[in-house]
This record gives C-alpha cells, sequence and structure tokens, in this order.
C-alpha cells in the first residue's frame, strides 16, 4: 500500500495546528476499512496520533479462532500493509500510532511490524499491550452471560475466546515510555483516542469530566469516515459529495478535552453539526450513561457548532466513575453455516422463486432429515429486510437465498448444493447461482470485576533486535 499513487492525492491541505492542542487523526474504523484517507491523514494532516480502528466483537472471535488454528496469525491481517503505508510519513513528522490491530496476539503482530519498518528503513519504537485475553478467568469464574441470564458454561458451542475491554491507561503507560507505534489487543474504541490524550496533557484519568469529554471526542472519530458523511449519505434528504474520495476526520483538542473536528481541505465528504449529531448516538443506548473501561460518559450536554466548512466545535460531556465490572466478549464455536443463492428475472419471478424454494425446502426436509427450523429461507427484491412487514407483489426480480446451520462443514454444503442444482432441476430462468459454506462463531458477552484483570494488562516492547521487555 506505500505505492499508493500520492499524486491522486494532490491538492490535500489541513489547516495550521492550533497552539497548545494535540491533533488526533482517524486512520480507520473497521476491519475493512480503505487504506487511502490514512495515507492523506499522514502525509498532510500534521498529526500528532494517528489511530487505527480495527477490532470488533465478532472479529475478535474470529481472530482468536485463527489463533489457535495457526499460531500467530491471530492478528489483523491488514494491519502490517496499514502500518508500512504510513510509517515513513508518521516517522518524519513525528506522528505516533496507535492501534487495536493485534486482536488475538499483539505480540506477533508487534514484531511483523517492527520487522516490516525495519525492511522500509523506518526507526519506531513498537510496544503491544497483553491482559485483555482472559479466557482461564473465564473458565475458572463462569460469570453469567448478559444475553441468556445463565452461567457461561451452560451456552451452546465451545467457548474459544474471551477477551475483556480494556481502557486507556495501558496505551497512556506505554507512549509514557516511548513507544512510537502501540498495539492493543481487545480496547474499548474510544480508549484508543483518550489513551494518546491523556498521555500528550499528562491528564489524571480519574477526573470523571475531564476522561468523559475525552470520550466524547473517541466516541466521533471511532468509525472514521462515518463523522466526515459516509453512512450518514442519502442522496434525497442528506446529499454529501465527494464520497469517493472521502476524507477521514482529526480532532484538535485542547488540554480541556475540548476540540474541533475537521478533515482535510481537498477530500470528499463533509462535517457538519449533522454528521456530528448522529455519529454521536451511534450505538449508544443511554447518552446519559455511555460506559467505557475509563469512565461512564455523558453525552447529554454535548453541544456542536459549525465554525465553518468542515469545522464543528465539540463542547460539554461530563462523566462519572468507571464501573467496576470490564465487559467480556465470548466469543463460541457454533458450527457451520451453509448457503445457496439464485435469481429469478422477468414474469411470475416471485412465483418461480417460491417455487424453487420449495424444492429446495423438500428435499432437505426428506432426502437429508434436516429439522425445517433450521432452514431460513429469503426472497431478495420482495423486501426481504422490512422481514415480512412489507409486501411487494411483483418484483422485477428476485434472488433467492436459503441458509442452514450444521455441525459439519460437509453437512453444512448440501444447502448451497441443492441451489445450485436448481440451474437444470428447478423453474425456469434461473441463473446467477453461488454456495458457499464458512463456520460460525456466536458472539456473547459476560462482566468480570476489573481488579482481577487490569494487574495482567502489560506495556511490552519490541526493539530492532527482536528482544522483548516489560515496562
Amino acid at each position: 500500500m506505500d505505492s499508493l499513487n500520492l499524486s491522486s492525492l494532490s491538492g490535500l491541505s489541513s489547516s495550521p495546528k492550533p497552539t497548545g492542542h494535540a491533533r488526533v487523526g482517524a486512520g480507520a474504523g473497521f476491519a475493512g476499512d480503505r487504506h487511502d484517507p490514512a495515507i492523506a491523514l499522514a502525509e498532510y494532516g500534521q498529526l500528532d496520533y494517528l489511530v487505527f480502528e480495527l477490532l470488533g466483537e465478532r472479529t475478535v472471535a474470529a481472530a482468536q479462532r485463527r489463533e489457535r488454528a495457526s499460531g500467530g496469525t491471530g492478528f489483523d491481517p491488514t494491519l502490517v500493509a496499514r502500518i508500512v503505508s504510513v510509517a515513513r510519513r508518521c516517522e518524519a513528522y513525528g506522528t505516533r500510532i496507535v492501534t487495536n490491530g493485534g486482536a488475538a496476539n499483539p505480540k506477533a503482530a508487534a514484531s511483523a511490524v517492527a520487522e516490516a519498518i525495519r525492511g522500509i528503513g523506518v526507526n519506531m519504537t513498537v510496544a503491544y499491550i497483553t491482559g485483555d485475553d482472559v479466557l482461564g478467568i473465564v473458565a475458572d469464574s463462569d460469570p453469567v452471560t448478559w444475553e441468556t441470564g445463565r452461567p457461561t458454561s451452560e451456552a451452546e458451542g465451545e467457548l474459544i475466546s474471551a477477551n475483556a475491554y480494556l481502557g486507556s491507561e495501558p496505551i497512556r503507560r506505554a507512549l509514557d515510555s516511548g513507544a512510537d507505534i502501540v498495539i492493543t489487543g481487545r480496547v474499548a474504541d474510544p480508549s484508543l483516542y483518550v489513551g494518546a490524550l491523556a498521555h500528550h496533557f499528562d491528564w489524571d484519568l480519574r477526573q470523571a469530566d475531564l476522561i468523559g469529554r475525552a470520550t466524547v471526542i473517541g466516541h466521533l472519530l471511532e468509525c472514521a469516515g462515518q463523522v466526515t458523511g459516509g453512512y450518514f449519505a442519502d442522496p434525497v434528504t442528506k446529499p454529501v459529495s465527494g464520497l469517493a474520495s472521502l476524507g477521514f476526520p482529526f480532532a484538535d483538542v485542547d488540554a480541556d478535552a475540548q476540540a474541533v473536528i475537521s478533515k482535510l481541505d481537498g477530500t470528499g465528504g463533509e462535517v457538519t453539526t449533522r454528521t456530528c449529531t448522529e455519529q454521536l448516538l451511534y450505538e449508544v443506548a443511554d447518552p446519559g450513561a455511555y460506559i467505557t473501561p475509563d469512565v461512564t460518559a455523558d453525552f447529554s450536554q454535548v453541544r456542536f457548532e459549525q465554525l465553518g466548512d468542515d469545522r464543528v466545535r465539540v463542547s460539554g460531556g461530563t462523566g462519572g466513575p468507571r464501573p467496576a465490572d470490564l465487559k467480556v466478549t465470548l466469543g463460541y464455536d457454533s458450527g457451520w453455516q451453509g448457503e445457496g443463492q439464485i435469481t429469478y428475472s422477468g414474469l411470475r419471478s416471485r412465483e418461480r422463486a417460491e417455487l424453487a424454494a420449495s424444492i429446495v425446502r423438500g428435499r432437505l426436509e426428506v432426502l437429508y432429515d434436516v429439522d425445517p427450523h433450521e432452514i431460513f429461507t429469503e426472497y431478495i427484491g420482495m423486501a426481504a429486510a422490512f422481514r415480512g412487514l412489507l409486501a411487494v407483489e411483483t418484483p422485477a426480480e428476485v434472488r433467492l437465498r436459503i441458509v442452514g446451520h450444521a455441525p459439519s462443514q460437509n453437512r453444512a454444503a448440501i444447502f448451497g448444493d441443492e441451489v445450485e442444482a436448481l440451474y437444470t432441476n428447478g423453474p425456469a430462468g434461473g441463473g446467477g447461482a453461488r454456495k458457499s459454506v464458512h463456520s460460525v462463531i456466536s458472539v456473547k458477552s459476560c462482566s468480570v470485576p476489573r481488579t482481577i484483570i487490569e494487574p495482567s494488562a502489560s506495556v511490552n516492547f519490541v526493539d530492532a533486535a527482536q528482544t522483548e521487555g516489560v515496562r
């Protein structure tokens, strides 16, 4: 990715960083995010910190499965390429990197990143944080699962991962110790930013109102392009220009955790009070009590002020005591899923798709003794997303999707095989058949007392000789 043609990013610029402020940029908002906006920020953003948020609840469980299957592969597969793509610029401009792309194996991630950046002549100190993997703690204490109200041991499937949400403290500690690149496993998304800001301003992490405001900033930035118009956009009610060259956001933050959210001049998208308001409420159940490992943040008094094009001032926000327990994401091995899809178009496409579904379901139930409750049928094009709340009688085309759950890979394959066989054994006009089989990881949650977990969180360094130390 370092070979990306920067001439395609020409004409970009950022406003001067205000004196006494820290400038923090969002390099990614999820594992599949684009690379080029981060490269643009590293080149033109005048950043103090660049944050790559790459980890979701399901992705950390999937990473744990990869790690179990092949040791040393449990970190985000895009991480090394992302950091290599910005490392020269970050070293030149003094930008430090924070990421949760270490996923299930931050140590292996740190070693891979250190080796890769040395290979391009970059001398940056790499640290990794451990302590979020609490599978042993969960196995011993058997806490109650939030979703079921039953002990974790009573859930269906094998428990393969348990990762606690760590907070900002070890990130701050790593940066205090001189790390240029900090790689973590499961850390709460806003805490990636709070840790960088706490280091920069030497904040006391027990100051709840201050950390609450910092959490507001982290929450606004954590999904990257969402606050610059991505996911916000609607071509009629909320048109946003330049989405193909969407810029990622950065924040200029002062020592009191007041901030201005912006993006590079010349990039697509927009930063407005509306985009910020939507992102503030994104995945927030109670704006008055947004619980993170660092603080119980109160977003209810947050105010946005449009200062100019793509510049929004963020103020307000308070906080209460941090929670006594830490949330833990549990990953269970839940068997296999098979899927088949095929399209019917033109006259009577609905009737033909329904006939095709009845053929497949009948064969699965009679020939393979599949429980009908284990067969999911969806008619894409007939308001499938509305789950029966909206009727479409005469669609122009219908894509039939049949999905089933099975205990083995071979058993799961029959669902897609039977759909593919409709080419010559089903109604007229079927086309575009596709089939797939993949393992299923189910995700649940519990909590564990932070007093058990925090002492085990450690900061480790990988130096140029690949030796390790703990600080």
